[in-house]
């Protein structure tokens, strides 16, 4: 065996035994054919692993967890592949599943087997978002927002409760839930890493603001989680087409608002048009306003969007209490300082962002 043969099987060691997970695809993924079984390491991260499979048809695409998984890692495998298969036949672009495994014997872990969707996506270094050529200049990157926001359309459009998916989460007082939710996490912090509450600007008045002003026109429906294009693939041809929404495992049911919100809180606000964000993701000046694309999406889905400024507000401040775990681990020595000093940058202009629009709505 050659050394990059042999590296090749290291990558693979513990991930998947070759005979077993070719006697299930036998049982389960004909159409994946019958020829020996070539296994290939496409992503190895710490939420889950992507593996190829080609057996001489097309290439499919296994989904697990790493071999040591975090908290729930498992189950959202398996979230994912219901969602996944729950989505066949419907208008949204997404990966298609073509079966799962709950058997830990077979591999070791939960999986599931699906598409390889062709297209592309965005790739964030340098702590900015990049767009493949020539989707990262006018008049491709306008579209990809555009693209984008199909695809949120489609979601929004889809009746969960006929697709199968009426126990995947609990609507029931939705947005009642969500502050205490996103709150709770955002104290855990203190216990997991050691890490003592800090007051934010921000915080406290967006905190009480939500929950004093939470909209009483609900509709509930399926949402992905984490919205965004380095979640998404592309056509590699113009115009800008989105080929699948991917990376489900923070799906469930709620407002598909939220993914609306999450998405264009990143883009310009036509209500602040002299603001510019020092750290904004994505090349803001090549895309939309935040309102253009929520008078698309309200065109394409029919929802009142008079509320609208409440849920990009959540997204915000859901965003912050996220993504403080990252200056937690920082300040414990687990992640190193300059990666705390990035993220307590974003935590604090999602709160500073989210406090501004809530007094602006009052």
């Amino acid at each position: 065996m050659d050394a990059t043969h042999m590296a090749e099987a290291d990558s693979l060691a513990g991930l998947a035994d070759a005979e077993r997970l070719t006697a299930w695809l036998d049982a389960n993924v004909p159409e994946l054919g019958h020829g020996p079984l070539a296994l290939k390491k496409i992503h190895g991260g710490t939420s889950n692993v992507i593996l190829s499979l080609d057996r001489g048809a097309d290439v499919m695409v296994l989904r697990r967890p790493p071999i040591v998984p975090p908290p729930g890692s498992e189950k959202s495998v398996l979230r994912e592949a219901r969602v996944l298969t729950a989505l066949t036949g419907t208008r949204v672009p997404h990966p298609h599943c073509y079966a799962h495994c709950t058997d830990p014997s077979v591999i070791g872990a939960p999986f599931y087997v699906m598409e390889r969707v062709p297209g592309w996506a965005a790739e964030i270094h340098n702590e900015h978002i990049h767009h493949r050529s020539p989707f990262d200049a006018m008049p491709g990157e306008w579209g990809i927002a555009y693209a984008m926001v199909d695809g949120l359309i489609a979601l929004a459009n889809v009746d969960y409760k006929a697709v199968g998916l009426e126990d995947f989460g609990k609507p029931q007082n939705y947005l009642e839930r969500q502050v205490d939710r996103w709150e709770s996490q955002l104290l855990s912090y203190g216990k997991l890493y050691n890490y003592p509450y800090r007051e934010i600007q921000g915080y406290a008045y967006t905190r009480d603001w939500l929950r004093a002003n939470i909209p009483d026109d609900f509709t509930p429906g399926i949402i992905h989680g984490d919205v965004g294009t380095p979640n998404a693939l592309f056509a590699f041809d113009r115009p800008a087409r989105l080929t699948a929404l991917i990376d489900w495992e923070l799906s469930t049911i709620g407002d598909p608002l939220i993914d609306l919100a999450w998405f264009t809180n990143k883009l310009r606000d036509e209500e602040e048009p002299s603001h510019v964000d020092p750290d904004a993701l994505y090349s803001i000046a090549n895309m939309p306003t935040r309102q253009e694309l929520m008078r698309y999406y309200a065109a394409g889905t029919g929802r009142d969007m008079r509320n609208f400024h409440y849920y990009c507000s959540l997204a915000l401040f859901k965003g912050a209490c996220i993504l403080e775990y990252k200056v937690a681990q920082s300040t414990a020595g687990i992640l190193p300082s300059e990666t705390g000093r990035f993220f307590d940058k974003l935590v604090r202009g999602n709160l500073d962002k989210a406090e501004r629009l809530c007094r602006r709505h009052g």
